[in-house]
């Protein structure tokens, strides 16, 4: 006897296409409307990436970011228009996600991420996805992932060029185990709009095989991409025993 399904006749039409995906399923579908994922950051990557798990039925998505749209967003930041301008980012994507899908909550916070508040932000999430511009608070990201044992999918752009991983606490490298040492920050950086949503189209990939269960992810890879080129390669990245943030998972 088959159990009853967790989703509705509406939800179950809507999500159709991917359900029928044979190591998706009905079970599959399930699990992503019981998940929540952080998006840290609505820019260039977290627009789409809300965009995207909204579509695909994730049960709750957090959008965090302290900024207001500005005109020079718009070349890539897709879900801000012209009259988005001067609007807080994170509570008007929220709403045009709820738009988009009903099925879906969409929490809004306007701050800054924290030492003070990150373990408060990224606590009951399933997945959390850097969406960030800045190291800073990529690594604190990282750091707490790490100590609550959240996967992390970490994706930089800048150009045409960017490189998207994920890390899986204690199952392979963190941010730190790949960085060492901070790179430097950019007050200003170059970026085309499609470089932004093919990456993030990318942590949406390895989000939804994550919660969903299948396929192989970037854990213990780091995927590179050269648009000018059309050339891409992905590299062996390795935990380093000595590691300030994640040592202690791999001590015997």
């Amino acid at each position: 006897m088959e159990s009853e399904s967790l989703l509705s006749e509406s939800e179950l039409t809507r999500y159709n296409r991917q359900i029928i995906i044979d190591d998706w399923g009905q079970k599959g579908q399930e699990k992503l409307n019981g998940s929540t994922v952080l998006i840290a950051g609505m820019g260039g990557l977290g627009c789409p990436v809300a965009l995207y798990l909204t579509a695909a039925g994730v049960g709750k998505i957090i959008l965090v970011d302290k900024d207001e749209f500005e005109l020079s967003n718009l070349n890539r930041q897709i879900l801000a228009w012209q009259q988005d301008i001067g609007q807080p980012k994170a509570k008007t994507v929220a709403e045009k996600l709820l738009q988009l899908n009903p099925h879906v909550q969409a929490d809004a916070l306007k701050t800054e991420i924290t030492e003070d508040n990150v373990n408060d932000i990224v606590n009951d999430s399933t997945v959390v996805v850097d969406a960030m511009d800045n190291w800073t608070t990529r690594f604190l990201l990282n750091q707490e992932c790490v100590n609550q044992e959240i996967p992390f999918v970490h994706a930089g752009i800048q150009g045409l060029t960017g490189q998207i991983t994920t890390i899986i606490p204690g199952k392979g490298p963190c941010l730190r185990c790949i960085l060492p040492e901070d790179p430097e920050e950019m007050a200003t950086f170059s970026v085309v709009g499609a470089t932004s949503g093919l990456f993030a189209m990318l942590q949406v990939m390895e989000t939804l095989k994550i919660i969903v269960g299948f396929g192989e992810i970037l854990e213990g890879r780091m995927l590179l991409f050269d648009g000018e080129r059309m050339d891409y390669r992905s590299t062996q990245v390795r935990h380093r025993n000595d590691c300030p943030v994640c040592s202690h998972l791999w001590e015997s």
